[in-house]
């Protein structure tokens, strides 16, 4: 009867310490699963809708991802169906999922991503898929670089990019590719086998076409891709047919995918459950969702995987090279890639140079420098990032070995003087030492002389050594032309 009157106390007792737990958890900064369950703004326009900048509360999201992130990034023309394509690829509602825009302006500011990631198997690993949803190409009110701005960052950070088109291909939209294909072509097998350094998104045409009759979205594309006659020499007809034909070699880095239309009333599609959908539409989305999970890849940068705050890191440093610019430049890029093995090859090459113990001679310094500038640029051709693009990195290579070359020159110069200067005094007081003895001996002198000598070019090494020999050279005769003058006097006298 005891135990049974103390139960109720001893669970009111619990349900308070569970609710403490909660508290303290709450207050540790513990994400609830529930908060997540909905889209953050990752990347924000400025105030002049030119410039892009980092949004905290979607980087938090981000940061707590502790598997290798992988990217499915949807692209497009604004008021194309991007937000809706993003709920069916996640099997969400409007309502619920990415914000779906009626209006003529677009919904999406910026690129955001769906708060929770999707835990897929890829090759055995566990992965998180971030779904990412971007502004609209050519809406009112902005610049042409801002576009372009989010298309480069969508570009490198997706593992999987969906080009979502309605209808057909455009000449606009193939020379808006110019910037993925750069990046292809500087990065795409740049290491083989296990060690990819960094492999771009792989791009997903995916064409909207209320009839599916007639030529398929692959021959579509292959068509779309064939240069263009140019008798008048046109140059933006030129650049989009050198842009063809890259995007015609990276031909297995894409692939073609069709969607028709899921419903004539497109306004009401967020009402609409699948039963109401069309039935090729929906059999199609399903198809679609099997073929992004066959190719996506986690994100590899720099020859590793990226957890969340590595993710994050990576898209700061993406963001400030495309800032920094006035146009997207994926010559910055590859300086940002290359950052991390220029400081590994400056590593090597001031490891080497430390390991000479200065004071040395010039021959030896200038022979030590050739071995170590060659050991770092063997390990720079190795590993470095772009084809095109790589030459400046080169050369900011050269100018920093070249920076520390000249600091160990001055360095070696000085530790020279300083060790001459040492072994010069060392000797003059020995001279002078040998000048005052009361019984003065030719033969200790000619050995005190001749051990002060040896000592001194033994042991003054290096740029200095030249002009102390002189001074040295001067001192010693001065001192025995002096020494023979005393003791022929004592001698005399």
């Amino acid at each position: 009867m005891g135990r049974g009157r103390r139960a109720p106390g001893i669970r009111a007792l619990a349900l308070v310490l569970l609710a403490v737990a909660a508290a303290a958890g709450v207050a540790a900064g513990d994400p609830d699963p529930d908060e997540l369950e909905r889209a953050f703004p990752i990347v924000e326009p400025d105030h002049g809708h030119t410039k892009l900048r980092l949004s905290e509360q979607g980087l938090d999201a981000i940061r707590r991802i502790e598997n290798p992130i992988a990217v499915v990034g949807v692209i497009g023309p604004y008021r194309s169906g991007k937000s809706f394509l993003l709920n069916q690829l996640l099997s969400l509602s409007c309502d619920k999922g990415f914000g779906v825009g009626h209006m003529r302006d677009t919904k999406t500011k910026g690129i955001w991503i769906w708060g929770t990631p999707v835990e897929m198997d890829v090759d055995g690993s566990k992965v998180s898929v971030l779904y990412l949803d971007t502004e609209g190409f050519e809406s009112v009110g902005k610049s042409n670089v801002y576009d372009d701005r989010i298309f480069a960052l969508a570009t490198v950070l997706s593992s999987v990019l969906i080009y979502n088109l309605p209808e057909t291909v455009r000449e606009a939209d193939i020379s808006r590719l110019s910037f993925a294909v750069e990046i292809a072509e500087e990065f795409y097998g740049r290491v083989k086998g296990q060690d990819v350094a960094f492999e771009p998104a792989k791009l997903l045409w995916l064409i909207q076409r209320d009839f599916l009759q007639g030529k398929s979205v692959q021959q579509m594309v292959n068509e779309a891709l064939q240069r263009v006659p140019n008798d008048n020499g046109d140059k933006y007809i030129d650049e989009v047919n050198q842009i063809r034909d890259s995007l015609a070699v990276m031909g297995d880095n894409s692939t073609a995918f069709s969607l028709p239309q899921p419903h004539l009333q497109r306004t009401k599609l967020c009402d609409m459950e699948d039963k109401e959908l069309e039935p090729l539409y929906v059999k199609r989305r399903e198809q679609l969702k099997h073929l992004v999970a066959s190719i996506i890849k986690p994100k590899i940068v720099q020859g590793k995987t990226l957890n969340g705050k590595d993710f994050v890191s990576f898209l700061q440093q993406i963001l400030e090279a495309l800032n920094k610019g006035e146009i997207p430049s994926t010559g910055s890029l590859v300086e940002i890639f290359n950052k991390a093995i220029l400081e590994r090859c400056l590593k090597v090459y001031r490891e080497k140079m430390d390991g000479l113990g200065l004071p040395v001679p010039v021959e030896k310094l200038q022979q030590v420098h050739e071995m170590a500038n060659d050991e770092a640029r063997i390990i720079f051709d190795k590993q470095h990032f772009g084809k095109h693009h790589a030459a400046q990195s080169v050369l900011k290579l050269e100018d920093e070995i070249k920076k520390v070359y000249r600091n160990f020159l001055l360095a070696n110069e000085y530790q020279s003087s300083k060790l001459c200067e040492a072994r010069f005094s060392e000797c003059e007081d020995k001279m002078d030492h040998l000048q005052v003895l009361k019984l003065p001996s030719m033969a200790k002198f000619n050995a005190g002389f001749t051990h002060c000598n040896q000592s001194f070019v033994r042991e003054c090494v290096g740029p200095a050594k030249e002009s102390y020999e002189r001074r040295m050279s001067k001192m010693l005769v001065k001192a025995r032309a002096l020494f023979i003058k005393e003791y022929n006097n004592k001698l005399f006298n």
